[in-house]
């Protein structure tokens, strides 16, 4: 397994929560400019047609990432039965689960209950995604969600916007440089983060720990992406009535952007 078990900062219970939330709301930032939710409606509207959902639960949203944008595209263009969205997580922030619950989005709600994705067949019904969280997964845990999925019959699409196609020599030896690109990326995507609290300021311009974490997440994030290789091998066995898919996600255009895990019963 190519897979590199590192560590990221924001995977720690002790680590603040005001610093983690502030580095989710950067990456929120990076998925815009990435246009991520456009690849990710697309895929889930072209699921819907080989296999009907009214419902996706998504696994560890933090901050709600790129779903939010990504429900209002899909209801945009739904024809029938509007798309309902449940946010869960791990440790779900009680101060974002009110933000985003009073802010009413159609169709949004942001369960206030642990969801542990290991546990997928004990989450709330509908398509299961995991947007830009599965490297987090140790190979045993996420062996477990696969096959939990297939053998519920669960529908699930994991969606990994970093690949893991750098030989880790060179890995390691440009980390210095891709810390510091990262480093100031994080200076200059703080600005498009809404609301832009004293905290996220105060943290990232004069005592710099969130571009800092950040930087090494990131980094880290790449190394801990499981390659196309390593899912199959995760997989193993696949059953006859469901279906595999591992590709390219690609944009209107034909570019690529990250990889897609799809699941769902035949």
């Amino acid at each position: 397994m190519k897979r590199l078990e590192l560590f990221e900062f924001e995977d720690f219970s002790w680590f603040p929560e005001i610093i983690r939330t502030s580095m989710t709301n950067l990456i929120v930032v990076f998925h815009k400019m990435m246009g991520t939710s456009t690849v990710l409606s697309n895929l889930i509207l072209d699921l819907q047609k080989k296999h009907f959902f009214n419902q996706i639960t998504d696994l560890g949203s933090g901050s709600g990432g790129s779903m939010l944008d990504v429900i209002q595209q899909i209801n945009k263009n739904q024809k029938g039965e509007e798309v309902k969205l449940v946010l869960t997580d791990l440790h779900p922030n009680p101060q974002m689960i009110e933000k985003i619950n009073n802010l009413k989005l159609k169709n949004v709600t942001y369960h206030d209950q642990p969801i542990n994705a290991i546990n997928i067949d004990k989450a709330p019904k509908g398509l299961k995604t995991m947007i830009a969280s599965f490297h987090h997964m140790n190979p045993t845990i996420a062996k477990k969600i696969l096959h939990t999925a297939q053998a519920n019959r669960e529908p699930i699409l994991i969606f990994e916007l970093a690949k893991n196609n750098i030989p880790t020599l060179l890995w390691w030896l440009f980390l210095p440089i891709s810390l510091i690109i990262l480093i100031l990326m994080s200076a200059v995507m703080t600005l498009f983060v809404r609301p832009l609290t004293f905290q996220q300021i105060l943290f990232t311009y004069f005592i710099p720990i969130i571009p800092l974490a950040y930087a090494w997440d990131g980094q880290a994030s790449l190394m801990r992406t499981y390659t196309f290789d390593d899912v199959k091998n995760l997989i193993g066995e696949i059953n006859d009535d469901y279906h595999w898919e591992i590709d390219d996600a690609k944009k209107a255009n034909g570019k690529k952007l990250g990889y897609y895990i799809l699941g769902y019963p035949k």
